[in-house]
């Protein structure tokens, strides 16, 4: 039975910050943007710390026993997990389906979704466009009208945001999230704010890109979220559709359920133990296949997903 505990990895990013020591994490860069939680993708990937597999990459395990992952019909894992610090507002950007990602990327596509774990009082994301047709955007982002074309969204702790494929997107300054998404670091850089990098030079942009595959007009999507209560805990279903099942669980002293299926645990707070093994907030693992029955004890919130 196994359940592989993993070791984050952490991106320097220009609009990154020092949030993420709040989970007990040794930070290698002062504007630390992302932690890779649970990766199995060739640009940043989770190592397991511990039992049989302990040393081994994630994508090894995942191609040599597909038994631990349901037998899943995917060449390689589905699933990224990462916390992100926005210190700095995100370059606005906008990501391609899985079609476009793999004829001309190579990549999966992205389609993702974020739980805001904090936010300042006036934070807010970037989250869709007012353009009616593919001229009308076009021209907007040819006359620099950036604040017309736009769509701002204020956010609070809490919150969840689906980021379909094709959506505009972009987190603001002052926000920190779970992200959970397909297994992609294909991104297509629409606008960011006309600023420079550490080397004096804008940042690459691929405009051409972001409108071919762009939403237009701007869809929100509508979601059915759900809330189940038990005896002593609480989970909220958030999505569950071709890409990712995400849930929130809030677990009070005791909680267990059988398990027939992989699942993707991240300690947002609290501490306590699963199956006997001690976690805490900032631990991030997987429950295999293989193990029968889910045991959580402690006071604890996650975020579990799984595809």
């Amino acid at each position: 039975m196994d359940i592989l505990f993993l070791a984050p990895v952490f991106k320097e990013r220009i609009w990154g910050g020092q949030k993420l020591k709040q989970f007990g994490y040794q930070l290698p860069y002062l504007k630390t943007g992302e932690c890779w939680a649970i990766s199995a993708h060739p640009n940043g990937e989770s190592i397991i710390k511990e039992g049989r597999f302990k040393g081994l990459p994630l994508s090894q395990v995942f191609g040599s026993h597909k038994e631990l992952f349901n037998h899943i019909p995917y060449d390689r894992f589905p699933l990224l997990t990462k916390i992100l610090d926005a210190n700095d507002d995100l370059s606005v950007q906008v990501h391609p389906d899985d079609l476009y990602a793999l004829s001309v990327e190579n990549d999966l596509g992205k389609t993702e979704c974020w739980y805001v774990l904090d936010a300042e009082d006036d934070a807010y994301i970037i989250y869709g466009h007012h353009a009616t047709s593919k001229e009308a955007f076009k021209m907007m982002i040819e006359n620099n009208q950036w604040h017309d074309l736009l769509i701002k969204k204020p956010v609070k702790k809490g919150d969840f945001i689906y980021v379909p494929s094709g959506t505009i997107h972009a987190l603001g300054k002052g926000i920190l999230i779970l992200e959970t998404q397909q297994s992609s670091d294909t991104t297509y850089r629409l606008y960011d704010y006309d600023r420079l990098d550490d080397k004096g030079k804008p940042r690459e942009l691929h405009i051409d890109k972001s409108i071919e595959v762009s939403k237009i007009p701007h869809q929100n999507p509508v979601l059915d979220i759900k809330e189940m209560n038990f005896s002593t805990s609480h989970i909220t279903h958030f999505v569950g559709n071709q890409f990712f099942t995400v849930q929130k669980w809030v677990i009070h002293d005791h909680f267990e359920l059988n398990n027939d299926y992989y699942k993707l645990f991240s300690v947002l707070e609290g501490s306590g133990t699963i199956n006997g093994e001690k976690i805490k907030k900032g631990d991030h693992f997987i429950v295999c296949a293989n193990v029968p029955k889910i045991e959580l004890i402690g006071d604890l919130e996650l975020i579990v997903s799984w595809a």
